[in-house]
Formats: structure tokens, C-alpha cells, sequence
């Protein structure tokens, strides 16, 4: 993964970034030496958007195969909330 300084941030301004991601999908921006962000293409942004909401979907529906729900209505489900 490419790593961009915030100097060379603030220096380069965009090409900065433009160059770090021509070498890999994602870049990190380090502050003061420490690695505080990263940045990534949009599509590549929207590509991991999809995988995460499609793991959530996985996860719903194995929850949903596996009897772990329960079915009330929402009056109930506040009040039961409310209990924890």
C-alpha cells in the first residue's frame, strides 16, 4: 500500500494522491509520522460498500436460518429496549 506524508499533501496537493494511487488501490496518509487516513478511487470505494453491505445480507440471512430473531411488534420491541 502506498503511503503519502501530509506534507507532501499539502505540498503536492491532489497529484499527490493521483501518484500514490497509479501504484495500488489504496493509500495511506501519515501525519506527523503516524498512519491517520486513508484514501482510495471512489469505485474501489464503492466495490468494498458492496462486499460490506453483502456480508451483512450473509450474516441476516443465516441469523434468520438459524432461529436467532424474534417477531413484535415495535411498542414491544421499544419496551423490551427499554429493559436493557
Amino acid at each position: 500500500m502506498s503511503h503519502i506524508s501530509a506534507n507532501d499533501l499539502k505540498t503536492k496537493g491532489i497529484s499527490a494522491i493521483e501518484a500514490a494511487l497509479s501504484e495500488s488501490l489504496e493509500a495511506i496518509v501519515s501525519v506527523r509520522g503516524k498512519d491517520r487516513f486513508v484514501v482510495m478511487d471512489i469505485a474501489h470505494y464503492h466495490y468494498l460498500r458492496e462486499c460490506e453491505l453483502e456480508a451483512a445480507l450473509t450474516e441476516t440471512r443465516a441469523d434468520l436460518a438459524a432461529g436467532r430473531f424474534v417477531q413484535e411488534s415495535a411498542q414491544d420491541h421499544l419496551a423490551r429496549l427499554d429493559t436493557l
